[in-house]
Order: structure tokens, then sequence, then C-alpha cells
């Protein structure tokens, strides 16, 4: 199956907190996730090894970037960032969210369910994909 061929009404929701849900489609190479975001919540600021591209389908994200906090962009329906790999980000979520984010390679950590940073455990943790 490539991207072109994907049908997310066919794939079961993963809640991974109470205001988070995914459905994750991987690869030998990348994984695909779509994501839905409760309004007000924060994806804590953490990194990845690799690069993540970010397309908001509807609501608003403000991700806020570095460590020293410096950087915000907001991205509305429709809009697209790719954050660079080992760059420090958080994100807010204005509105209920509906995203994809896709990265390569795969996303090992939300494959095995060790993202504690999103499960409630570490929200310090930088995850290793």
């Amino acid at each position: 199956m490539d991207l072109q061929e994907l049908r997310w009404d066919t794939l079961e929701w993963e809640q991974v907190n109470p205001h988070m849900r995914r459905k994750i489609v991987t690869g030998a190479n990348m994984t695909v996730a779509q994501i839905e975001l409760k309004d007000g919540f924060v994806v804590p600021m953490h990194s990845h090894v690799n690069e993540q591209l970010t397309h908001v389908i509807e609501g608003r994200m403000r991700f806020i970037f570095g460590e020293d906090r410096a950087v915000e962009r907001t991205l509305g329906p429709g809009d697209m960032i790719v954050i660079p790999a080992n760059m420090p980000h958080e994100a807010h979520v204005e509105g209920d969210v509906v995203e994809v984010d896709i990265w390569s390679p795969r996303r090992e950590d939300w494959l095995n369910k060790t993202d504690d940073y999103l499960r409630g455990g570490n929200d310090s943790a930088q995850p290793k994909n």
C-alpha cells in the first residue's frame, strides 16, 4: 500500500492519553499517523532523531521551537511544517485538531508504546525516534 491508497477509515484508533488518539501505519522505512488532539492539550517539549512532517487537517496548532523557546509558528487547516531532526519543540492545541505526521525512519517508540512523554510518564523524556 502506498500513501495514495491509504484508507484511514479502515484502521483502529489507539487511545494514547485522555487528550489524544491516533491511527498508525508503518512500513520498513516510515511511520504515518493520523492524530486527533483535544482543545487545550499541550504536547510537551521533546525532539526526534529524525525529521517530522506535520500536516494540520482541522483546528490549529501553535508550535514553540528551541530550548530557549524563541521561535513560534501557528498552523491552521491545510498548513504543513517539517521539523528538523533533533529540534526541540512543543505543540499547543487550539480547537480540536486532526493532523497527519510522517517520520522516516519509522517511529519505534510509537510501535512498542514506550513514548512516555505522551502517555503521562516523564514529560521531559526525549524520544529516540
